[in-house]
Formats: structure tokens, C-alpha cells, sequence
């Protein structure tokens, strides 16, 4: 089990100009929240909790927030990244009780894809999703959930309800609407794609005026990300 440490300062100076003033110090502002307790004003160290971040256990666990010698259960709830730079501009740590149900996303892990007689067979698998809503108290949460592909052949699906889900946890989506079984992965039939000769793919391209293989289509828009 990953044991996730995050030392943080109290911060009075609130604000986006203090924000500001606190990343080009190397610090990261956040707030903790939550379990019948005031909001708490916190910076970070922008390095250390980068780095803690780059473990996908970060995201579903519990952790031990430490404030001027105070501890504090919490969960990482929401998080604000620069779209530009993926810099982090904002944590916010919401506080658990050992006895109020929590409500996470956690990453769903796909195992036996490799093995699987639809990959096998040439089939196309997508993953429909990355992550599920589950509830469960503190003591329970699962560091991630197992989707097992052994069984998935071409034509077949994973749903919701197919997931084998971990003792006393819940699926939040089931819950509000047990209709609402959703897909999670899929194995379709591979496309059957007619392979050109070069030659001939050149003719068609400039019978239809497209460009030729090899060449960059004019007018495609760049990248380009927003700012904070």
C-alpha cells in the first residue's frame, strides 16, 4: 500500500496576484476542506507534490496532510492544471470521517487484454473509459479497480455491471440510475482496409484534389493551448 506524505503551510494572502506571487516562489496554493471543519488556506512545495503526483496512487488515496504539526485525513478532490504547461495552479484537499462514505473516481486497470481471444483473433479493442465514480468509506477505498479481459472475444462488451467490484464498495453510477449500465470496453471487428500502391494513391490524390501521400495538407490548424 502507497503511503502519500503532503507538508503544507498555512497562507493568509488570498487572491490571484498572491497565487501568482506563490508559484514563482516554487509553491503551489491550496485549500482543505471539509468533515464539519473551516476551510484551510494551504501552499506546497511545488517539486515535492509534483513529484508525488506522477504515481497514479496519489489520486485515490488517503493522505496524511500535515499542517503546523496538525494532521489531517484527506483526498485529493479537485485539481487545476496550466492547459498550456500542465503546471499545477491549484489543489483543493477535501477531509475525510471514518465514518461518512466517500465518494472518488478511481482508475480502472485493464488485465489479460494481451491474452484475450478477440486480441488474438485481430480484434479492435477500446477502452470507453478511464475511471469510475465509486462510494465507500475511507478504510475501503481501493487504490484502483481490475477490469479482466480474459473472456472478451470480437463482438464482445464489458459493462458496468460486469465489473467485479471489491467488498463494501459501491458503483456511484449504478446507484443513481441502475439503467444506466454503461460500456467499458468493447472488442470490435478490425475494418478491412484496401492497401493502394503508392503510384495509384498519388493518381487519386490528385484526382480528387487531395494531397499526396507523404505531403502536409495545407490550412490544418496548429496546436495550441489556452492560458491561465
Amino acid at each position: 500500500m502507497n503511503q502519500f506524505e503532503v507538508v503544507a503551510e498555512p497562507r493568509s494572502a488570498l487572491g490571484k496576484g498572491a497565487s501568482r506571487r506563490l508559484r514563482r516562489a516554487g509553491r503551489v496554493p491550496g485549500v482543505l476542506y471539509g468533515a464539519g471543519k473551516e476551510p484551510v488556506s494551504l501552499s506546497m512545495e511545488a517539486s515535492r507534490i509534483g513529484k508525488q503526483m506522477e504515481n497514479e496512487a496519489f489520486f485515490s488515496h488517503i493522505l496524511a496532510v500535515k499542517v503546523d504539526g496538525e494532521e489531517a485525513q484527506a483526498v485529493v478532490k479537485d485539481l487545476q492544471r496550466d492547459p498550456a504547461t500542465s503546471q499545477v495552479l491549484h489543489v483543493d484537499l477535501q477531509r475525510v470521517s471514518s465514518t461518512e462514505e466517500l465518494h472518488m473516481r478511481v482508475p480502472l486497470h485493464f488485465i489479460n487484454e494481451a491474452d484475450s481471444p478477440g486480441k488474438r483473433h485481430g480484434g479492435v479493442i477500446s477502452h470507453l473509459m478511464v475511471d469510475v465514480e465509486i462510494g465507500c468509506l475511507p478504510r475501503d477505498l481501493p487504490e484502483f479497480i481490475e477490469v479482466d479481459m480474459s473472456g472478451l472475444d470480437v463482438g464482445d462488451s464489458l459493462h458496468l455491471s460486469d465489473l467485479a467490484m471489491p467488498d463494501r464498495v459501491r458503483l456511484m453510477p449504478l446507484v443513481h440510475d441502475p439503467e444506466n449500465d454503461q460500456p467499458v470496453v468493447t472488442v470490435q471487428h478490425p475494418q478491412k482496409l484496401e492497401v493502394l500502391g503508392e503510384d495509384e494513391g498519388e493518381e487519386i490524390a490528385e484526382d480528387e484534389g487531395a494531397p499526396a501521400a507523404g505531403t502536409e495538407a495545407e490550412g490544418a490548424p496548429p496546436d495550441g493551448g489556452g492560458e491561465d
